[in-house]
């Protein structure tokens, strides 16, 4: 049974949250934007204080850890993930004082504290690579990252034909002539774990945010770290097609395995159940489940099922997959609907199916916003541990409309690759009705808000029944309180029509209809919650389209 507890509750001690074993299993952890939460001081940035403020909402919304995206000094040539020092605090966020003060107070209000990881590559602002850059060809350095000469008569050609995620080449000359790697921005180089010096560094780093007291790391792009051998062509295939139906010379290599076995020893070193989070982008399911042996990882994001439309046949197939994979290695399984890469589902859920994670239209957004309410209360009944990114408790649909001007993603300007839309997730959230920043800060906000944020606002959202809102904090309360929920690796299918899941869990049973028109279905027994409106009578009820309804049968 999850371990969330509500404002009535008193809150679990940091030697309670030490105590209790497998904690993530059945975890529901909140990801935090730090940039886009809360400005403490005016600046238009959201920074750790500020965060720090408002960890009793997050207690009180009813989730179990906190994961914060990066807050490392960084030049923030792709929003802090260029790291130009693992063990500082950027001064936009605050300092390491801040940081610890964070974690103290998350501790007391009973939340554990995950922090992003960035293992793949560095800022080119990292003093090793500033080193590597000026001791030139041949140094010691220079092994540390993937330098390499370059093809044609004079090297003028990259070394090899692979493409950056961001568009263009995945190679950068320099001045004295070679190529540099750099899979993401020219502004974030790769590093070479086939050197033992990248290892001991990153053993050394996981043991400096340990010692500071967090409760676990999520590893971004951890498919990525090791490359197959010789950097090889990929010979004329299109990359972005190999990633859904192959492994890629540059992403899910097997070697990747022994760095996470390493690692997996230093956090066993450290008390209180601290675990490793894979954003792992692989073909399968099937191959996400090896990041997440026992000897390896604890948990890994669960792309596949982020991807899946909004449709049934389609939703049991990657539930089904996914328990049936995790089941042989005993992980849990993880669901997530969005984050900071993709268009939130509020609004993905708005427009046609087929588009991608990706969307630049609003879209029907009364539709989305139903769908959305649904799939969050499917999603949370599914067996396993679930992540909430900031603002979807608030039905917080994507901003498509931003000016081009006030863009910072870097695929957006790189004219290829990814979209380079993520800008719309990410925009800073509402806290209050009024204000220049609706109480994100004292200030502005550093991606303009849309004029209707005000209604969309925690404030405005408090204490009215049927907000969606207070929907989470209903489903979250519930996931504390229903010992069917939660951990787990099995659902038990029903009869149900067209176009509807339903799934048993014990004494619980979540009914979710994905078509367009109203279904009748058997009354299960006392309704617990429901994402819309249902009319019971006769011992059948009524769901409308788009309607997910939990009940138990105690």
């Amino acid at each position: 049974m999850s371990q969330q507890h509500s404002a009535a509750d008193p809150a679990p001690t940091t030697a309670t949250l030490a105590r209790r074993r497998d904690w993530w299993r059945d975890a529901v952890i909140y990801q935090v934007y730090p940039r886009s939460f809360a400005d403490s001081n005016g600046d238009g940035m959201g920074d750790l204080e500020g965060v720090r403020g408002r960890l009793p909402y997050l207690r009180d919304l009813g989730v179990d850890a906190v994961w914060l995206s990066p807050f490392y000094a960084s030049p923030q040539a792709d929003a802090g993930y260029d790291v130009a020092d693992y063990r500082a605090v950027d001064p936009m966020f605050g300092n390491l004082l801040d940081a610890d003060a964070l974690i103290r107070d998350a501790h007391a209000l009973g939340l554990r504290i995950i922090v992003d990881l960035v293992p793949n590559h560095s800022s080119d602002q990292h003093e090793w690579f500033k080193r590597a850059l000026a001791e030139g060809p041949g140094s010691p350095s220079r092994d540390r990252y993937h330098f390499r000469p370059g093809k044609g008569e004079n090297g003028e050609l990259p070394p090899n034909d692979w493409e950056s995620i961001f568009g263009g080449p995945a190679w950068t000359r320099v001045a004295d002539g070679e190529w540099y790697l750099h899979l993401f921005a020219p502004e974030q180089p790769d590093f070479n774990w086939d050197h033992p010096a990248v290892g001991d560094e990153f053993r050394s780093i996981l043991r400096f945010w340990l010692d500071m007291g967090v409760d676990g790391f999520r590893i971004d792009v951890a498919h990525g770290l090791v490359k197959a051998e010789g950097l090889p062509d990929l010979g004329g295939a299109d990359q972005l097609k190999l990633l859904g139906n192959d492994v890629m010379p540059f992403f899910d290599q097997d070697g990747v395995h022994d760095v996470y076995r390493q690692w997996r020893h230093v956090l066993d070193e450290y008390a209180g159940e601290r675990i490793f989070v894979a954003e792992a982008w692989t073909p399968t399911v099937e191959r996400t489940a090896n990041y997440v042996r026992p000897d390896e990882l604890h948990q890994a994001f669960n792309f596949q099922y982020l991807s899946t439309e909004w449709d049934a046949a389609e939703l049991r197939e990657v539930i089904d997959r996914t328990l049936e994979a995790m089941r042989p290695v005993g992980a849990p399984a993880t669901w997530v609907l969005s984050n900071h890469d993709v268009t939130r589902h509020a609004t993905r859920f708005a427009n046609p199916p087929g588009l991608g994670t990706q969307i630049r239209t609003a879209g029907d957004r009364e539709l989305g916003l139903r769908r959305a309410r649904a799939a969050t209360l499917l999603m949370l009944a599914l067996p396993g541990s679930a992540y909430i990114y900031q603002g979807e408790e608030l039905g917080l649909p994507d901003v498509v409309d931003l000016p081009d001007e006030v863009r910072q993603d870097p695929a957006y300007f790189r004219g290829a690759g990814q979209d380079g839309f993520r800008d719309g997730c990410r925009v800073p959230i509402p806290w209050t009705r009024e204000g220049s920043s609706y109480g994100f800060g004292g200030g502005g906000s550093w991606l303009p808000q849309p004029a209707s944020w005000g209604e969309l606002s925690v404030e405005a959202q408090t204490g009215v029944a049927g907000s969606t809102l207070e929907l989470y904090r209903a489903a979250l309360a519930a996931r504390r309180t229903q010992p069917d929920l939660g951990a787990g690796d099995r659902v038990e299918w029903l009869r149900a029509p067209e176009g509807v899941l339903a799934f048993r869990r014990g004494e619980f049973v979540c009914v979710a209809n994905t078509g367009g028109e109203s279904v009748t279905t058997p009354a299960y027994g006392r309704v617990l919650l429901a994402s819309g409106e249902l009319t019971e009578a006769d011992g059948e009820a009524k769901l409308p389209a788009d309607t997910t309804v939990w009940w138990t049968t105690a």
